[in-house]
């Protein structure tokens, strides 16, 4: 069976609708991360944009280190398939596309000189990136011209400095970058950190003042759902699709980019008047809250309870009566009310949300979700809970079992270096900062047999959350009692006791 090349698609050989043509093109895309959610999200909107004759941008995708799949995508000459399926508004939807916008994929650790000229091409104009919320880090690292630097940001000093070095400091070539790192105000963290090694590496101050003056940081939010290769699936695909394809995606076809920046940046990069669902806006925080607040919120409220009580996936829990009902409980009741937008929004995405964790054809692990439960948890719940507080004079008894299940699930021994729980499905490894084990395992040693006692001591550790939350009035009475009844009973005994009232 062939694989799939451009030599298949210019032939009309695949049969897929809306597929843009097989030409490659002028590179004005530089892409930093060669991952599935990039090549399921920005490049396949780039794609679908070009498809409508909006642009013609070709995207020159770049590994964020040494290994990566730049071979692989030069193989299939740049293309690969989005497969998009899942529920939308009751109904299950499925499209398929083969991406073709990927006119170059490279290692810049072996090939640093092919980046630069991508960076000190003239038809450059955006920087996209995806490198893990530790990709945007202040990582101090010598100046070295002629090779890769190591951290992203210093990577982009570098491709800047070369860039301004070649064409000048004028306006025409500042670049706009849009960063997908899912952390707060990504493009001027990013910004920050790049004048930053300007400084250290002693660059010309006029490099620092171009950097400041005519390069765009734009701070954005991305929101899709990428599972990846569907590698269950992969041989009955192929067969379907007349070609092996090893580096197709699979996605949701739910997606949301919020793009904090000007409106003459917006008709450059016009993804919008594809119908895509890409927003401008001079206030990105509205929609960082709806997505924090009721995804993130939701998921981070509900998995780990799901996961003590033997469910796997949050597919899984959509499909379990009780998990499901506590989960409407705690979205519609304690989580939506408080989120700072119309109430027919936030009404709408959450409904949105519940049909997306419905998804039959994404499988979402919760131990994955579990990754980090103490940060996420004060980030993403924290705030519902003490809005639901000041406004009830109390703590909402949803989100106060979700902190008792998180303190249950942290409930571990430590075995050769690694913290393992146990849950009657067996045991799993519970993944977090070092401190954090630290003092969960300290508290469960010393308090296991008093939950009261346990939540006291973990509660007021400002080291796990912040702030001191035995604070927060009737919070720690509501954990005990429900970790009490966890303990007692079991977590799905505890979860059917809340359901019933």
């Amino acid at each position: 069976m062939p694989l799939l090349s451009r030599g298949l698609l210019a032939g009309g050989a695949l049969d897929v609708a809306h597929t843009a043509g097989a030409p490659v093109l002028p590179v004005t895309v530089l892409q930093i991360g060669d991952g599935n959610f990039l090549r399921g999200f920005v490049d396949w909107m780039v794609d679908v944009t070009n498809g409508q004759g909006l642009m013609k941008a070709g995207v020159a995708v770049a590994q964020p280190l040494g290994q990566g799949i730049a071979g692989m995508l030069t193989a299939q000459d740049g293309l690969y398939t989005v497969l998009l399926r899942g529920i939308e508004n009751g109904r299950e939807v499925e499209s398929r596309r083969v991406v073709s916008c990927v006119s170059d994929a490279l290692n810049p650790y072996a090939d640093w000189d092919r980046m630069l000229a991508h960076a000190t091409s003239p038809t450059l104009r955006f920087v996209v990136s995806n490198t893990t919320e530790a990709g945007i880090a202040d990582v101090e690292e010598p100046y070295t011209p002629g090779v890769s630097q190591q951290s992203f940001p210093a990577k982009v000093t570098a491709l800047l400095h070369a860039r301004f070095k070649a064409l000048g400091g004028t306006a025409e070539n500042g670049l706009v970058f849009l960063p997908c790192e899912l952390i707060e105000a990504n493009g001027s963290n990013l910004k920050r950190i790049v004048l930053a090694h300007a400084r250290r590496w002693g660059l010309e101050s006029g490099f620092a003042a171009w950097v400041e003056a005519h390069n765009h940081f734009l701070n954005t939010l991305v929101d899709r759902i990428v599972p990846g290769y569907p590698k269950d699936e992969a041989a009955a695909l192929a067969a379907k699709w007349g070609h092996e394809d090893p580096l197709a995606v699979a996605g949701e076809p739910f997606h949301v980019w919020v793009i904090e920046g000007p409106a003459h940046l917006a008709d450059e990069f016009p993804l919008h008047k594809a119908g895509l669902n890409v927003v401008w806006t001079d206030d990105l925080q509205p929609y960082r809250t709806r997505k924090v607040r009721i995804l993130n919120g939701a998921h981070t409220a509900s998995a780990l309870a799901a996961f003590c009580a033997g469910i796997d996936t949050v597919k899984g829990m959509m499909d379990d009566a009780t998990l499901s009902a506590y989960l409407r409980t705690v979205m519609f009741e304690e989580i939506v009310p408080f989120v700072p937008l119309p109430e027919a929004e936030r009404q709408d995405y959450a409904r949105t949300i519940m049909e997306r964790f419905g998804n039959p054809y994404i499988r979402h692990e919760l131990i994955s979700i579990a990754l980090n439960s103490v940060s996420k948890w004060s980030v993403r719940v924290l705030p519902s809970l003490k809005d639901g507080v000041a406004a009830r004079g109390e703590a909402p008894t949803g989100l106060s079992f979700s902190l008792a299940a998180l303190l249950w699930f942290y409930r571990g021994t430590l075995a050769d270096g690694a913290y393992i729980g146990t849950r009657d499905a067996g045991p799993y490894p519970i993944r977090e900062d070092a401190t954090v084990i630290a003092v969960m395992s300290a508290a469960w040693a010393a308090h296991g047999d008093d939950p009261k006692a346990l939540v006291a001591a973990l509660l007021a550790d400002a080291r796990l959350w912040g702030e001191d939350l035995t604070r927060v009035p009737g919070l720690a009475v509501r954990t005990a009692e429900h970790l009490a009844v966890i303990r007692a009973k079991g977590m799905r005994s505890a979860l059917e006791q809340f359901s019933a009232g």
